[in-house]
């Protein structure tokens, strides 16, 4: 699944990217950020609204080493087509690498 977290009150997006990115993978490095798209929806099952802003790096350095153990089970670079994916995920990775 892709990285997420939760923003916390008076913190912008990509702040809350750059902290979640910090807590749960310290020795990634994001290079310049920049807003790729705003999705908002209502999950269908429980009706609970979602917002994601989706970022893209522009580099990227560091090691997948995981900050959290008890958030993060296992970090590893994939290519985006053969993974078993979230609903939003999924979503996501088609916006991104289309067919």
């Amino acid at each position: 699944m892709f990285p997420g977290g939760r923003k916390r009150q008076r913190e912008t997006e990509k702040d809350c990217l750059k902290r979640e990115i910090k807590e749960e993978l310290p020795k990634l490095r994001l290079g310049r950020l920049r807003l790729w798209k705003q999705v908002k929806s209502k999950n269908p099952r429980n009706g609970r609204r979602m917002s994601d802003a989706i970022f893209i790096a522009k580099n990227v350095s560091g090691r997948l080493e995981i900050g959290d153990k008890q958030e993060i089970d296992r970090a590893v670079w994939c290519k985006p087509r053969g993974l078993r994916l979230t609903a939003t995920s999924r979503y996501i990775r088609d916006r991104l690498f289309p067919k």
